[in-house]
């Protein structure tokens, strides 16, 4: 089965099962949902959803990020992974919004990325989620899925990953493609331990049957 097969069976199965998909992270507004993604990064998007309420109430817009100290940052998201950088990203972000772009989000990925601490990955959920482009996100879940399944079997970082998805899946369903994968590996297709009897897509899936070859010999 060729790779662009292998992905239009499993987009069948997940167009089915998950219509609509949707980030977990919890905004209000596109600076919101900026700073929630860079929280994002190497933490889980639960700790992220415990951070913001209270983050966003102290700093509900760029301006207010902007004028804050990092000490003040710092203590909202000390509970996150690498908050000392972070603290420096958010606020040196909110601060080239204010700057640069008057507080309004642009929409363009290459302006995004002119934001410190949004790199490619995080302009391109950005420019998914928010305004419906058809970019591709790979993130660690995307990453793994896609290799484990056979869908970019030999991609070796995440710019090969986006590209060897981007060639064989449908332009306009690469916003929900994202998210089908990062849901399936978040909860399905673990990195340690993939729940493969409870997996749905395992007739397409390179990994199970290497798997159940073995198990056969």
């Amino acid at each position: 089965m060729t790779r662009k097969k292998r992905l239009e069976k499993i987009i069948e199965i997940f167009r089915t099962e998950m219509p609509s998909p949707e980030t977990e992270l919890n905004y209000g507004s596109p600076y919101q949902l900026a700073v929630a993604v860079i929280l994002s990064a190497q933490c889980t998007d639960v700790r992220v959803n415990k951070i913001t309420p209270d983050l966003f109430k102290a700093f509900p817009e760029a301006k207010d990020l902007a004028a804050a100290e990092e000490v003040e940052i710092f203590e909202y998201i000390k509970s996150c992974s690498y908050p000392n950088s972070k603290t420096k990203n958010l606020r040196n972000m909110a601060i080239k919004l204010m700057k640069d772009f008057k507080g309004v989000f642009p929409e363009d990925p290459d302006d995004m990325q002119k934001l410190p601490g949004v790199g490619r990955k995080t302009a391109h959920v950005l420019g998914s989620v928010l305004y419906g482009q058809n970019v591709l996100a790979v993130d660690t879940h995307v990453h793994r899925v896609s290799v484990r399944i056979g869908l970019t079997p030999k991609a070796k970082n995440p710019v090969q990953v986006e590209r060897g998805l981007v060639e064989i899946a449908p332009e306009d369903i690469l916003h929900h493609l994202h998210h089908w994968l990062i849901l399936h590996g978040r909860y399905t297709c673990k990195a340690r331990k993939p729940q493969c009897k409870q997996c749905n897509i395992t007739e397409y899936c390179s990994y199970f049957t290497k798997e159940q070859k073995k198990a056969t010999k």
